[in-house]
């Protein structure tokens, strides 16, 4: 469960963790929030607040009360209460920065039947129970997975969680339709001799709990800060100008990717300055229809029907103007006329002195000896 590209343990970190469990790889904080509120004083007469967010395995976070004050701070390993029994996990974030996370994430901090407390750091033994625990997970997860098929069950099984005192483990599965896992529960309920909890995620939530890294080369938004999954449509790849190629747009969760969302905003502020590509501009050559056009650089492609090879770049002010003449009864005199002069890359002629574009240059030359005659040696007597 610790991180493997650290080396040692502290502040009650297993081993493994030397960042006090925020260094970000695996077994380490996952979203974790800067208390950009720690080095500022309360009021006079304001009570500190007790709440605490802790976090479970991966990304599964929770708000716990800290009624005894324990002196806790960012990377104590504790003792939770839960529904059974007690669990384990890591303090991610205390003090008044919880409460503004509770209040964006609508948790009602007086309701003292969905929030619990916390009953002590967590000692030695604890954590040691809690390693054990962890590091049976994986052969468990293979076995259930093996059970699921016997059965022939249409779920996928892609993670699953010990509860810190181990009275509890949580199957979290993946299905496209509704599963009858009674019988599946009765074998898991026999095999592992505890307490079992099914619960469905959704394929983005499972890409978050396993993370990974992206086609951008970083580690999953899912897995590291995203929180909220918002719906993302096809309409997001075509406000961005981006071929709506499935094997490109789908992340590796098979939805499409959620940073199609990140910009979608500024583009389509930027898109209210273009005249709509419905649009067909009447010249005096012909009408005109819009092929292609690019944000960035304000500009925006027209060919005359009938002559699509030939495409005539226009700045969008030029073809707003076009579109006013057109809504007066006139007609612009051509797409030539409005059109920018394309620019020719002047190409640096060089010369070719020492051979630096030959490919065969460090090759060998060995001497042909063909259409030579061999001289045959002589003997002593001169034939």
């Amino acid at each position: 469960m610790a991180c493997n590209s650290c080396s040692s343990g502290s502040n009650g970190q297993p081993k493994g963790c030397k960042n006090n469990g925020t260094c970000g790889t695996d077994g380490c904080n996952k979203l974790t929030v800067f208390d950009w509120l720690a080095n500022m004083e309360l009021a006079e007469g304001e009570v500190p607040f007790d709440g605490v967010e802790v976090r479970f395995k991966n990304s599964r976070k929770e708000f716990f009360k800290n009624t005894d004050n324990l002196p806790l701070k960012m990377g104590d390993v504790v003792v939770t209460q839960a529904e059974f029994g007690h669990d384990i996990g890591t303090v991610t974030l205390t003090g008044q920065l919880v409460k503004v996370q509770m209040q964006r994430k609508k948790v009602d901090f007086e309701d003292e039947s969905k929030i619990q407390k916390i009953y002590r750091i967590a000692s030695q033994r604890d954590i040691d129970k809690w390693i054990e625990l962890r590091e049976k997970e994986e052969a468990m997860q293979v076995l259930a997975r093996q059970i699921a098929i016997d059965l022939s069950l249409k779920m996928k099984i892609s993670d699953l969680e010990y509860q810190g005192d181990g009275s509890k483990v949580t199957f979290f599965y993946t299905a496209n339709q509704r599963v009858d896992f009674r019988d599946m529960i009765k074998i898991f309920a026999r095999e592992f001799g505890t307490r079992i909890e099914m619960r469905q995620v959704g394929l983005r939530q499972e890409a978050a709990r396993l993370g990974g890294i992206g086609s951008c080369g970083r580690e999953l938004c899912c897995s590291t800060w995203l929180t909220d999954f918002r719906t993302v449509t096809t309409s997001a790849a075509r406000y961005q100008q981006l071929s709506l190629n499935p094997q490109k747009l789908a992340g590796q969760c098979g939805k499409l990717k959620c940073c199609l969302n990140f910009e979608l905003d500024s583009y389509i502020e930027a898109l209210k300055a273009f005249p709509s590509t419905d649009i067909k501009l009447l010249t005096e050559k012909g009408e005109a229809v819009c092929q292609k056009s690019d944000i960035f650089k304000g500009i925006m492609w027209y060919a005359y029907k009938g002559e699509w090879i030939t495409w005539f770049p226009i700045e969008v002010g030029e073809v707003s103007t076009i579109v006013e003449l057109n809504k007066n009864g006139l007609k612009a005199e051509s797409l030539e006329a409005y059109a920018l002069v394309q620019e020719t890359d002047t190409q640096v002629a060089f010369e070719n002195v020492v051979g630096q574009d030959s490919l065969t240059r460090f090759d060998v030359k060995r001497r042909s000896h063909r259409g030579k005659s061999r001289r045959r040696p002589r003997n002593s007597n001169g034939k």
